[in-house]
């Protein structure tokens, strides 16, 4: 796990720095729509006012993205559809395809409600957009503890998407430099998961 030996963030309330970072990550890691070149000029206008490693690695992946989102659209698909390792669905990695997903899944759910916001309709609540979103924009908090709490999937994620060459890989690269390095015993738990 290259990113998961690095100290890296506190464990303090976010930052407005790791906000930053998560609602670029956000955006850069949605399906890419027909808002695609809108999303990536919103992503070049929020990453200047971020420091440190984090905004250059926002700015490789934009730079390495198809502007057609037609084209961008099929290596999505292709990344994060057709490959498990390359999963975003966070509780997939702590719970797999059993019925401790759906309770797992559930608790992300009830922290947005708990935050006066509801669940997203149209994405599972555990999805690593949604999930940056929440925490860049509504409550970073709570937010910060759930991408803490999974950290160890985060960590994985980066590392199939940097195998595979993906440009995604830098994205996940900056949420992680927000993240405090995970301990020795989560290390191995991501081994196992790999």
């Amino acid at each position: 796990m290259r990113l998961l030996d690095r100290a890296r963030g506190s464990a303090a309330t976010p930052s407005l720095q790791d906000r930053l970072v998560w609602q670029c990550a956000s955006l850069l890691l949605a399906y890419p729509d027909e808002y695609l070149a809108e999303r990536l000029r919103t992503v070049d206008d929020l990453r200047v006012r971020a420091t440190g490693p984090a905004p250059e690695l926002l700015a490789r992946t934009v730079a390495a993205l198809p502007a057609d989102p037609m084209k961008a659209a099929v290596d999505y698909v292709e990344t994060f559809d057709l490959r498990r390792r390359c999963t975003m669905y966070l509780t997939y990695w702590t719970a797999g395809d059993t019925r401790n997903r759906g309770r797992e899944m559930h608790a992300f759910a009830q922290a947005y409600r708990d935050a006066g916001v509801q669940p997203p309709v149209d994405e599972a609540p555990d999805h690593l957009p949604v999930v940056l979103e929440f925490a860049a924009t509504v409550d970073p908090v709570v937010g910060r503890r759930l991408l803490v709490g999974h950290r160890v999937p985060i960590g994985v994620l980066h590392d199939s998407l940097s195998e595979r060459g993906s440009p995604y890989a830098h994205t996940v690269a900056a949420i992680c430099e927000t993240l405090p390095a995970a301990t020795d015993l989560e290390v191995q738990r991501a081994q196992r998961l790999a």
